[in-house]
């Protein structure tokens, strides 16, 4: 069975190993930590991790024989407890890694310990915590032991046996944590039973409630050296357990975590439950003297042979012969395991060696494969060629029991063992195209992406399996014998084989050639699964073309509402839907909105119009156009004159007209009052015979004479109403009456007096617009006066009183003219007072100061040597420099006329003081026309009104406070910082 070697060997570990202190008489191990006890009553540590080795003596100093009954030893290596029996009884021992010396344990003196169960989750390097002690008298106590102490915390006893008094042989212990509480699994054998204790809480709680209710236990009869129990411990949990008995091995699986409990209440933890009987060893009559658990294996200590037994088959698989022990030795006496490290040890008196694994569940495949448990098979496969294996021993079993299926699965899962055209050539040769179908299906699931040749050649070969499935289903009756008649194809098989295909096309849409795929299909006239492809590899057209040929435009318009459609599939159909959906299709296009141009569905929309429809159906290509236009607000001008035209050939002209008289488009300002071809619209309309829609659009157009000529033609209010649409244009709106005055008139044949009359009423509707003199030419020649009498008299009515108006206007204006020429004669010798007190405005000095200001010119008249100065209606007075540089400071925009007609003045005066001067006579040479002329022009700019109470008071509030002048004037209210170096003393007070 072994192909790479042995699974154990034993090598010698130590000789000489108790140091002279006696034959070993008990071992125990833990992480690379060995513990012999000694016939003279010594401990020997063995410190394998340091080499380092320690002699401690249990016998105290006494006399007598004290010998070693049992070690134990924590997984940790750190604590140890051990029971010396002497002639004065039993005595337990505990010791810790640290310390130099065991402590002997007083409450437990007298009690002969042989087993001890560690809490493996909760022990520490400093604290035993909680640890179970058996006893030979069946009494089971619980201690505890913390290094820093040097004593035991507590000693207390949980549980007795009385039913059947045997001494506790072994312990072992688990934990496991149930919500916010502990759950303690507990196992204790005797020679002949194994004990099981399991509850939540405390070790106190869990032994106490069984005060009141049934053990749980095992018993097989028999006698052995020595009853033992151990649990395989891998990742510090127990996984299965072993029981040393009389009878045989009794060992199962360990589930700590299972919820379900027995009608008893103990929860059932053991699960999978074996036995081995020594029998099959071989071996009369021989039974083990010690056994150790492996993870798959039994080691058995028989004579001075280790037998390997393994635990799933429950086959020897080696013997390991142990050869070095000394002649005058009793041979190995007991075998002992490290949980931690996974290691086997066999003592005898003086000697030890290690039992070694060397990768002990490489076979157990195999071992699972042979009893046909393919689940634990694979679980433990180390490779694809083992997996291979358990795949192909499936397989032809379930090809031998003709389940082609099950086979199909399986051959599909390998890839090593029998190539893939071995396993398809099984299936072809007795004809089982299903089981094909399935194998090919499966092996692409365990094919990678990477293999896409394979993939692809396989999709192929499984696509034609499926549609050769398809045709022979149509082709068979209900006996199963093919016919000529085509099967019922709504048959549940039928439909699920079709079902199943399509789910197949999808998942393997993007492995499928397409032109191959497509080409299998259209040659097995499968033309819905066609379609499906094609709109799986997002071929639309293909799909479209199918559906308006089948005369589903519903499905056909779904289609081309995808996201991923081109929209020049929605153009390239839109003629074929139309024709076969109308409703649907304008349905469609509107709910696409602005993402379709409605220009290019005009075509479609032209050949919709040019079938013939009935009176009460509903047009859609209108219904679209107008929610284009309205909704949408399109300006495209094809589409107006399209649902133009629709509306021309509508015997009802209120839309024609209606959409006429509206602005359509998004409402800009600058933008066209129409987006239709006028001219087309006209020609259109003419042809179409709506002339008042014609006469709408000659308006439009500014065509106002042609639009009351066809007026009049249709009605002669349309064409009053034209008329008066010209506001802007008097002399062409009194034409355009003079029209319809004289269609009215000629309408009115004939010279009857009451026809006469109502040519005349007409001129009422004018709104005076025409006088009777205007439509005079238009009677006949022999119309009588007298018919016209009444309203000549009314024209010469309104003329006389237009003439006395006109006369009325002209006596006022005349008294105008009169009273204008008396205010420029008061204005002359108009005068003011001025108070000797009065101030100036500006310069807050008297107005009558005499001498010390400039003199303007010499034109003004001046009492002594006083300024020349300015004083309005209002009161207040200013000199003549100080207003006019008042005005110039305020009014920027006309101080360089105003600065250049004061220089020009003061020139003019000094050249006429000059002359006057020189003149003998006094007679000035120059005329003071000039002055007098810049000196009007300077009052016009400066003194046209009060600085104070005009418009230039108001404005001056746009000024700035402080003016670009003032600039220094600014900066002298500046605060400025002190200079860095003043110092600020401190003041010092003396009381």
């Amino acid at each position: 069975m072994d192909a790479g070697g042995q699974l154990f060997s034993v090598d010698p570990l130590e000789r000489q190993a108790a140091r002279g202190h006696g034959v070993v008489t008990s071992m125990a191990a833990g992480s690379d930590v060995i513990v012999l006890g000694t016939s003279r009553g010594w401990l020997v540590r063995h410190d394998y991790t340091f080499e380092d080795a320690h002699d401690l003596d249990l016998g105290s100093g006494r006399s007598g024989e004290h010998s070693v009954h049992r070690v134990f030893l924590d997984p940790g290596g750190k604590h140890c407890v051990a029971t010396v029996v002497h002639p004065g009884g039993a005595e337990t021992y505990y010791h810790h890694a640290r310390w130099p010396r065991p402590k002997p344990l007083p409450r437990l003196r007298g009690l002969l310990v042989n087993a001890v169960a560690w809490n493996r989750q909760s022990i520490t390097e400093a604290s035993t915590k909680e640890v179970i002690l058996g006893t030979e008298s069946g009494q089971i106590f619980e201690m505890a032991v913390d290094e820093a102490d040097k004593r035991e915390k507590y000693v207390k006893p949980l549980f007795e046996l009385t039913e059947q008094r045997e001494g506790i042989k072994a312990l072992q212990m688990e934990t496991a944590i149930v919500g916010n509480s502990t759950r303690y699994y507990v196992m204790a054998v005797t020679p002949t039973r194994l004990y099981s204790f399991t509850g939540i809480g405390s070790l106190d709680t869990v032994f106490a409630s069984y005060s009141d209710r049934a053990i749980h236990f095992m018993e097989l009869p028999g006698e052995i050296p020595n009853s033992e129990l151990h649990f395989f411990i891998k990742q510090r949990r127990a996984k299965h357990f072993g029981w040393l008995s009389g009878s045989g091995i009794y060992h199962g699986e360990l589930n700590f975590g299972a919820q379900h409990s027995s009608t008893s209440g103990d929860e059932n933890f053991v699960e999978n439950k074996g036995f081995f009987d020594y029998s099959k060893l071989g071996d009369s009559g021989n039974k083990p003297r010690s056994f150790a658990l492996s993870e798959f294996h039994f080691l058995l200590l028989i004579e001075d042979k280790i037998k390997v037994v393994n635990r799933i088959s429950q086959q020897m698989v080696e013997e390991l012969v142990v050869d070095n022990t000394p002649e005058n030795s009793r041979g190995i006496i007991g075998l002992c395991s490290d949980p931690s490290t996974g290691l086997f040890y066999a003592y005898d008196e003086s000697s030890i060696f290690q039992v070694s694994t060397s990768d002990e569940g490489r076979d157990m495949w195999q071992v699972y494969l042979d009893m046909n448990h393919y689940a634990a098979a694979l679980s433990h496969c180390r490779n694809p060629f083992q997996r291979d294996q358990v795949y192909l021993v499936q397989a032809d079993a379930a090809f031998a029991a003709k389940e082609y299926y099950i086979a199909a699965s399986f051959y599909a899962k390998m890839n090593y063992v029998l190539s893939f055209e071995e396993i398809s050539l099984k299936f072809i040769s007795i004809g089982e195209q299903d089981a094909l179908r399935t194998f090919l299906l499966r092996r692409l699931d365990n094919l990678t992406k990477d293999d896409k040749m394979q993939i692809t050649m396989i999709s192929t070969w499984a696509t034609e399996l499926y549609l050769d499935k398809i045709n022979r289903l149509l082709l068979e009756d209900s006996t199963g014998s093919t016919t000529n008649l085509v099967a019922e194809p709504n048959s549940s098989e039928y439909r699920s084989i079709v079902n199943e295909f399509c789910a197949f096309l999808s998942e393997g849409k993007d492995v499928l050639d397409e032109a191959t795929t497509m080409k299998l299909l259209e040659s097995y006239g499968r033309v819905d699964e066609l379609v499906y492809f094609a709109g799986l590899k997002e071929q639309y057209e293909i799909v479209v073309h199918h559906y308006i040929q089948q005369g589903e435009a519903r499905k056909a318009l779904e289609v081309l509402q995808r996201r991923n459609v081109p929209v020049d599939l929605v153009y390239k159909f839109a003629p074929d839907l139309i024709m076969l959906d109308a409703y649907e299709t304008v349905e469609s296009w509107m709910m696409a909105r602005n993402k379709l141009n409605p220009g290019k569905l005009i075509p479609a929309m032209m050949r919709y119009v040019s079938e013939p429809h009935a009176k009460n159906e509903t047009h859609e290509v209108i219904k679209y156009l107008e929610f284009c236009v309205k909704d949408l607000e399109n300006e495209d001008p094809g589409v107006h004159n399209l649902l133009l035209s629709l509306y021309a050939k509508k015997e009802d002209e209120s839309q024609l007209l209606q959409f006429l008289d509206t602005k359509f488009g998004k409402g800009q300002t600058s933008g066209p009052e129409f987006f239709y071809d006028p001219k087309y619209a006209l020609r259109l309309c003419l042809q179409e015979k709506r002339m008042r829609a014609c006469v709408r659009i000659y308006s439009m157009m500014s065509m106002h004479e042609e639009a009351v000529a066809l007026a009049l033609k249709v009605d002669l209010e349309l064409a009053k109403a034209e008329a008066d649409k010209v506001e802007d244009d008097e002399e062409l709106r009194k034409k355009l009456w003079l029209k319809v005055a004289k269609h009215v008139i000629e309408q009115e044949k004939g010279v009857k007096r009451e026809n006469i009359k109502k040519a005349i009423e007409f001129l009422s509707e004018t709104n005076n617009l025409l006088k009777i003199e205007d439509i005079l030419p238009f009677f006949p020649d022999f119309v009588l006066i007298d018919d016209f009498k009444e309203e000549i008299c009314k024209s010469l009515k309104d003329y006389n009183s237009q003439i006395v108006q006109l006369k009325q206007e002209m006596d006022d204006a005349t008294r105008g003219a009169d009273n204008i020429r008396s205010d420029i004669g008061a204005l002359a010798q108009r005068y003011t007072v001025i108070d000797r007190e009065q101030d100036c405005g500006v310069c807050r000095r008297k107005i009558l100061t005499v001498g010390g200001l400039h003199q303007v010119g010499r034109s003004y008249t001046s009492a002594g040597h006083m300024a020349p100065f300015y004083v309005f209606p209002c009161g207040h007075a200013f000199h003549a420099n100080c207003l006019i540089g008042h005005v110039t400071r305020c009014s920027s925009q006309e101080q360089a006329e105003r600065m250049d007609l004061q220089k020009r003045l003061s020139l003019m005066d000094r050249k006429a003081a000059k002359d006057n001067g020189a003149s003998a006579n006094g007679e000035s040479i120059m005329s003071t026309t000039p002055v007098d002329k810049l000196r009007s022009q300077l009052d016009d700019a400066v003194a046209s009104e009060c600085p104070f109470c005009g418009d230039l008071m108001i404005k001056e509030i746009s000024q700035p406070f402080i003016l670009p002048g003032e600039a220094d004037e600014k900066a002298s209210w500046e605060i400025k910082p002190q200079p860095a170096t003043q110092k600020i003393l401190p003041m010092t007070m003396s009381i």
